[in-house]
């Protein structure tokens, strides 16, 4: 079964779900040009397969894609995944509209 990566602004977060199950889940908040990447959570029967990972370079592609806002890693997943993905750093770079 392919993942479904899946954003749903109402509820500021990122999914991806197999089938039925929500298996990971990335939280954000929106501030005035920048976006806080707040929490990532997956599933304890699913970690440790890089969902979590899978999902938040989604979230990346589809924040530098569809919006000019700075990315702000607050959680310590989202925060190690750029330390892992250095050609990915200019949107933690982006100048923040006040």
């Amino acid at each position: 079964m392919a993942p479904e990566f899946a954003h749903e602004p109402d509820a500021h977060r990122y999914t991806l779900r197999l089938g039925d199950e929500l298996v990971c889940v990335a939280g954000y908040t929106v501030r005035p040009g920048e976006m806080y990447f707040t929490h990532t959570y997956t599933s304890p029967s699913r970690r440790g397969n890089g969902f979590a990972a899978s999902l938040i370079e989604f979230a990346v592609n589809d924040v530098a894609a569809t919006t000019d806002l700075r990315i702000v890693p607050t959680c310590s997943f989202v925060a190690d995944w750029f330390e892992q993905h250095p050609d990915r750093t200019e949107l933690l770079r982006r100048a923040a509209a006040v």
